[in-house]
């Protein structure tokens, strides 16, 4: 068996990520973790499950939204609060027990309760359209609020006092209460119904809890989670989310067991892992007991060769196991770019220096006033409200300061004329901004472009990923598994020489087409078969405890 250990936690607490139903996505909610298990969940691969530490109300609704809703789980907080429920269920808010007079306002976004012109409740709804929490006031201010699990129940009851949350109360499905969480973050635990219920091949067992309160939720966590680890069998393995938020508590809870850490992204980058301790803990120097964590793995699975080597770079970590394997897979996915008139320039600007982002854009000014019908499209997974203007407002600022019409880059105006969008003297918009945070928008955006200029000192892997899929050139700083130069990319170590550069795949069609062919043929080597077959040869590694060498790296 292979459990999947994510991270899905809404910032520093063992919470879900799950938001009112109008709130604008910050980021995306597709991680290494998801797709290892929609991988695992199309081939095959090896009997597999989720073990989920956080606290998870709305996890089916989540799970479908990622493609894996029929994948096993085990749930801390399911066998801490007693649920015995598997299936969601339909809850009306009109069901509840609402007070004889109470009148409700349907507002665009959320649903009032009133009684006696004065406000009771206000009804919050998820993506889906279900309830899933009660704020309750009383003289103008909150004073509790309920969350509701998808399964048809109160899960959670958080208390105010003064409009600030004291503590909140998980609950059984029948309304006991189980944990009181305060504020300060230690735990009590309920006298009257503290033990907590494991499934075990022998049946279901209860068992008591070991303290009456706790200094914290995750020493809470780790007694459970050990409690449920009993029953698993020593040759289990364990591929757990790198995240800061678990990782002294894996380290203590899967000491025996055999474990693999996956490196994704930003979430614990090499960056940034090297000089943070958890805290409280010392001595550890730059390394920091995050990289402690992972020399203790039998395996380290790295989300791109850039974030291999560093590791790879760790005295730490020379002897520990690892191997770059994408959580993206390439295919034969054409875009359309072929078919529009003007020729898409899609442009990565969220880890750029402002120095870097003035000088692109002065000589992006250049090649746009000869070249006609070239955009530039500013991409961005910041997804505030305002973000369009500030990057159109940054730009605009850098193109009048070097001599060229600010208008450029402006928002289009959908109040004009049809009269004044055919005067000749229109000046065009030819900077974009594309705000995309899911995989759905940016394939979407990607599937329209020319070609990539991506000029952070890591290029964004899911882009480069989807460009390969799609036959997109690459204009890139340092060449990575995803481009060939000369052939599906360029280099670009002079930012003089952009101009230079994007005229090699926008004014000649020969030049786009061997990248064309070329992306496609590498797009062949990163197959969702090969992900599988790097995935089982880990397992095997594993389990006939051969491993690789330190920093060793199949292709």
């Amino acid at each position: 068996m292979l459990y999947f250990i994510p991270a899905w936690y809404l910032q520093d607490e063992w919470k879900e990520n799950e938001q009112l139903w109008y709130r604008r996505r910050m980021q995306t909610e597709t991680d290494d973790t998801v797709k290892q298990i929609q991988l695992f969940q199309r081939n095959s691969v090896c009997e597999y499950q989720i073990l989920l530490l956080s606290y998870a109300p709305n996890l089916r609704h989540f799970l479908h939204r990622q493609s894996i809703f029929r994948v096993p789980c085990w749930s801390v907080f399911d066998a801490i609060q007693e649920v015995r429920r598997k299936k969601q269920a339909i809850l009306s808010f009109h069901s509840l027990n609402w007070p004889r007079e109470i009148e409700f306002v349907y507002t665009p976004f959320s649903v009032l309760a009133m009684l006696d012109h004065e406000k009771y409740a206000n009804i919050e709804f998820g993506e889906y359209g279900n309830p899933i929490q009660v704020d309750l006031y009383q003289n103008g201010q909150m004073n509790r609020k309920n969350i509701y699990d998808d399964r048809g129940f109160v899960s959670c009851t958080a208390v105010y006092e003064n409009g600030v949350k004291a503590y909140e109360q998980y609950l059984t499905e029948k309304g006991v209460w189980k944990l009181c969480y305060f504020a300060d973050g230690h735990v009590v635990v309920n006298p009257r119904s503290n033990q907590y219920r494991i499934e075990t091949p022998e049946g279901e067992q209860m068992i008591p809890f070991l303290k009456k309160s706790y200094a914290s939720m995750e020493e809470v966590i780790g007694e459970v989670s050990a409690s449920y680890l009993k029953n698993t069998r020593e040759t289990d393995l364990f591929c757990a989310a790198a995240h800061m938020q678990h990782l002294a508590l894996l380290d203590r809870l899967l000491s025996e067991r055999k474990t693999i850490y996956s490196i994704f992204g930003d979430r614990l980058s090499p960056e940034k892992c090297f000089g943070r301790n958890f805290p409280g803990d010392e001595g550890y120097g730059d390394g920091g007991a995050a990289v402690q964590t992972l020399s203790h793995a039998d395996y380290i699975v790295t989300d791109s060769e850039d974030n291999l080597k560093l590791l790879s770079g760790r005295d730490e970590l020379r002897e520990t196991a690892k191997i770059n394997i994408p959580p993206y897979d390439t295919r034969l996915d054409p875009g359309i770019s072929q078919q529009l008139h003007v020729q898409k320039i899609l442009f990565p600007v969220d880890h750029l220096s402002a120095e870097t982002m003035g000088e692109a854009v002065k000589y992006l000014a250049v090649y746009l006033k000869g070249n006609p019908d070239a955009r530039v499209h500013l991409f961005t997974r910041n997804a505030a409200f305002s973000q369009g203007d500030v990057l159109l407002g940054q730009v605009s600022g850098i193109l009048k300061h070097n001599g060229y019409p600010p208008e450029w880059a402006r928002a289009e105006n959908p109040n004009q004329s049809e009269f004044q969008l055919e005067r000749e003297d229109q000046i065009p918009i030819l900077f974009v901004v594309e705000q995309c945070v899911d995989e759905l928008s940016v394939n979407k955006c990607v599937r329209e472009q020319r070609v990539l200029l991506d000029l952070a000192d890591t290029p964004d892997l899911f882009l480069q990923i989807s460009c390969v899929s799609m036959g997109i050139p690459q204009i890139v700083r340092t060449a990575t598994q995803y481009m060939r130069p000369g052939k599906n990319g360029r280099i670009n170590t002079d930012l003089s020489a952009l101009g230079e550069d994007l005229a090699f795949y926008l004014e000649s069609l020969n030049n786009w087409n061997e990248a064309l062919i070329c992306s496609y043929e590498l797009g062949r080597t990163h197959t969702t078969e090969y992900l599988i077959g790097q995935w089982k040869e880990v397992i095997a590694d594993i389990e006939n405890n051969t491993g690789v060498a330190a920093g060793n790296r199949r292709l």
